[in-house]
């Protein structure tokens, strides 16, 4: 088990059940981030009592700094800060940010040789070949705390040192318009895409879940963080959320893990790994599920996961223009500026006219991100 952690993203979805787990663990917390929600950030740091806390947006982390002025507790904000809170306070990080700004500050941890308990799909989408390369060079261990990529690792471990690997089997449950038609969903609201089936998640998951393209960035993530092929790798619908993923192995047999869903499990495993320990979480209660069902992904129906493969296999920078185009396409959605079904539309064109080929410098990464977000800003009224 870890020693001691800081937390990036501590307000989201992911973060406040981190913190939650390490609290029960008796992990201390060392540094913590967030971004603009300052209320819940006080509270967060004055029950935990980080060394450093850090404020993406500065405005709010000067807020935040008054708020705290009768504490001993360091306050930051900016870039800067927060690859501080990754790399500064303690040897594992767990990257629960949304987005790609959870780059810099991954790759700032891995040069300190830190764990990583990776919560942030957009690393390694945007620039896996970068940070696995980083991490080998440096030694850093990346833990996946994602329910999918956690199952992954876990079934590999149990292989041990010698990996037959034929296929992964990346399961997902569907989200919530699962079997419908695309002009069925064109117009869902944004209260209605986050309302997940069986999954607690934030905002911009929930949306990504709900277009599958949470799906398609988890199949990025997973060619990077297991070193195989998009050939190598097959989706499945598993509505139930039982099993988390699968590994074939070249002898036909195959290996899956199995839990309640609930983001709790992934991220004690992730922090303990690879002792395991109690959890008040019980096993799956399989006489009352009844049955497992399984289904091909309909990828007609799922445009967003169907372009996320495609990128998969363009390489260059078409994930770190997708990921990028995508986040603000979900922001404007959320903010009912862009309707459901452009979603797909809009980053679908921007990756096509501007992605490109090669193997990309993080200099090549930033600049796909900053032009795929201003094609979006620039051009969603057409969509």
């Amino acid at each position: 088990m870890v020693g001691s952690i800081s937390v990036l993203g501590s307000t989201g979805s992911v973060g406040v059940q981190t913190l939650d787990v390490a609290e029960r663990l008796g992990i201390p917390v060392k540094a913590m981030s967030g971004n603009r929600n300052i209320k819940l950030l006080e509270q967060l740091a004055r029950r935990f009592n980080p060394e450093f806390v850090c404020v993406y947006d500065e405005d709010a982390a000067k807020q935040l700094k008054i708020s705290l002025a009768d504490t001993d507790i360091k306050v930051g904000s900016g870039m800067a800060a927060l690859t501080d809170c990754a790399c500064c306070y303690a040897a594992c990080v767990v990257t629960a940010v949304s987005g790609s700004v959870g780059l810099i500050p991954t790759l700032a941890a891995i040069d300190e040789g830190h764990r990583i308990a990776l919560a942030n799909k957009e690393t390694l989408v945007c620039g896996g070949e970068i940070v696995m390369q980083r991490a080998r060079e440096k030694g850093a261990q990346i833990v996946p705390v994602d329910s999918e990529h956690s199952a992954i690792f876990q079934c590999l471990e149990a292989q041990g040192s010698e990996r037959a690997l034929r296929h992964i089997l990346l399961t997902g449950s569907g989200g919530p318009f699962r079997g419908k038609l695309l002009e069925e969903t064109r117009n869902v609201t944004p209260a209605m895409a986050v309302a997940h089936p069986k999954w607690n998640m934030g905002a911009k998951i929930s949306v990504d879940s709900a277009t599958m393209m949470n799906k398609g960035l988890e199949f990025i993530e997973a060619m990077h963080l297991f070193s195989v092929t998009p050939d190598e790798i097959k989706v499945i619908i598993h509505p139930e959320s039982i099993i988390h993923s699968m590994v074939e192995y070249t002898d036909g047999c195959v290996l899956a893990q199995l839990g309640i869903p609930d983001m709790a499990l992934p991220i004690q495993y992730a922090l303990t790994y690879p002792e395991r320990m109690d959890s008040p979480y019980s096993a799956p209660d399989f006489t009352a599920l009844g049955k497992l069902s399984f289904f091909e992904p309909e990828l007609e129906k799922t445009p967003c996961l169907a372009l996320a493969m495609d990128c998969a296999r363009r390489g260059g920078t078409a994930s770190a223009v997708m990921s990028a185009a995508n986040e603000e396409a979900v922001a404007l959605f959320l903010k009912e500026k862009l309707c459901f079904g452009a979603i797909s539309d809009i980053v679908a064109d921007c990756v096509y006219e501007l992605a490109l080929s090669g193997t990309p410098t993080l200099e090549a990464l930033r600049n796909a991100d900053d032009v795929a977000r201003r094609f979006v800003k620039e051009n969603f009224r057409k969509y």
